[in-house]
């Protein structure tokens, strides 16, 4: 269950800024003291920043979802339509881009209740299945994914900078019943 004060509202270019600053930061603080400096920098630069999340928070195959505790921006997803790795072979699959909480949030239920939008948002799609890549290192999201029904059904590779990683790919049936 979410605090009382946390709403949870779809993204607009309006937010492009506020946005990017909060993406990156929660990027590096999940990742930055497993990977070389110079190689997150390069991908913070490449992935964030005003424009490019104008143009995902502008383009019609991108939902974005944040969350506000008392109008502070504290978690986002990101929901898009992508063509899935081979290994996610499930009926409409849509991608789970993004899924970001800052670390002050943990533990609070927020976590399930962005989840749960972010099925709506694939069912909004036409998606029976939701689907994400998640660094094979990142124990705590693996877990979270795992409580939440995700199944492991392969890997891919992310690239941060020029480091070649390994993701495990996971997929969940859309559900709109609570995930808690």
């Amino acid at each position: 269950m979410q605090p009382a004060n946390m709403v949870i509202v779809r993204g607009t270019v309006e937010d492009a800024a506020e946005l990017a600053e909060f993406a990156a930061r929660t990027f590096a603080d999940t990742f930055a003291a497993d990977n070389n400096p110079e190689d997150l920098q390069t991908h913070l630069e490449a992935n964030y920043g005003i424009a490019q999340q104008s143009a995902e928070l502008a383009d019609p195959n991108v939902t974005t979802l944040l969350a506000r505790l008392d109008g502070t921006l504290m978690a986002y997803a990101q929901v898009r339509r992508s063509a899935p790795p081979s290994c996610v072979t499930h009926e409409s699959p849509i991608e789970l881009h993004r899924f970001y909480l800052d670390h002050k949030t943990h533990g609070t239920g927020l976590a399930s209740s962005l989840m749960l939008e972010a099925h709506r948002a694939v069912h909004e799609f036409g998606g029976r299945h939701i689907w994400l890549g998640v660094w094979e290192r990142n124990a705590r999201a693996i877990a979270f994914y795992k409580k939440a029904k995700f199944v492991d059904v392969g890997s891919q590779f992310y690239m941060v900078g020029p480091d070649k990683q390994v993701d495990r790919v996971l997929v969940a049936s859309v559900s709109l019943e609570s995930l808690g």
